[in-house]
């Protein structure tokens, strides 16, 4: 049977309003009241490709999210999809983590789950667009990685992905176990039935902490954010005059010309 690991991660609804959203005192954290969490929609790609494998053959999936607080009404979505296990990494030490601690972390859950074949990620996350998480769990459990991909079957003990290019798609083969990063262009996550969403609910979820681990995540990060700010602009308006239309359309040619916004042929 194939083992599949999803990693997804919860990020605020992107969709939401931005009367939502607000940068605490501290200056690093956005605070969103007023709208629910969702999972990351690249994420939820790559739970579809992952879906769409265990359609055609035999596979366990789980997936494995990380944060503090997470919510567990809001993930459960991946088990009224289709997915069999859940594993939240759920814990105060997982806060302010970057990519590179976040792609430790992950890596070792991802060791302490021992069976795996294959592991799919989003090509990037919905709030921070680093695209790093994939390729950096690869680096650290030593496999093959194949990015940007629109379709993934596996035959056998390969992998066999197309990878999205600007004018097309190339493809690669890998042996098992690789990771694998989803495109959009795979597809939205399947819709799960009214009565698939309330069992999820009442399925079991496993939740481990830093210390279930053994790891320290603060020793792992190597970016620090400083700060969040909302850019200040100052709108700047400047009439253009003239004694007659014509005057007018060559003061404006004369401003475009001074500033650089146009240049003479």
């Amino acid at each position: 049977m194939l083992n599949i690991i999803v990693c997804l991660k919860q990020v605020p609804d992107p969709e939401a309003p931005s009367s939502v959203y607000r940068i605490d005192d501290d200056g690093r954290h956005v605070i969103c009241k007023g709208a629910p969490p969702v999972i990351s929609t690249y994420d939820e790609n790559a739970l579809e490709a992952a879906l769409r494998i265990k359609d055609v053959m035999e596979c366990k999936i789980t997936v494995v999210s990380m944060g503090k607080s997470l919510s567990k009404p809001v993930l459960r979505k991946s088990l009224a999809a289709g997915a069999d296990d859940l594993i939240l990494l759920d814990n105060s030490a997982f806060v302010d983590m970057d990519s590179y601690a976040s792609a430790v972390i992950l890596a070792e859950a991802i060791k302490k789950i021992e069976n795996y074949d294959l592991i799919l990620t989003g090509l990037q996350a919905a709030d921070t667009n680093a695209g790093v998480i994939g390729p950096g769990i690869a680096e650290l459990l030593g496999i093959p990685c194949i990015t940007s991909v629109r379709r993934v079957n596996v035959e056998g003990s390969t992998v066999i992905a197309e990878s999205v290019l600007p004018d097309g798609y190339r493809t690669f083969k890998a042996g098992l176990p690789a990771v694998v990063t989803v495109h959009k262009s795979l597809g939205d996550l399947r819709s799960a039935p009214a009565a698939s969403l309330i069992e999820a609910q009442k399925r079991p979820v496993t939740v481990w902490t830093a210390e279930d681990l053994q790891i320290q995540p603060s020793d792992y990060v190597k970016a620090r954010l400083q700060r969040f700010y909302i850019p200040h602009h100052e709108p700047f308006v400047e009439m253009i005059t003239g004694a007659t239309p014509d005057d007018m359309g060559i003061n404006l040619a004369n401003k475009l010309f001074s500033i650089g916004a146009i240049k003479k042929s």
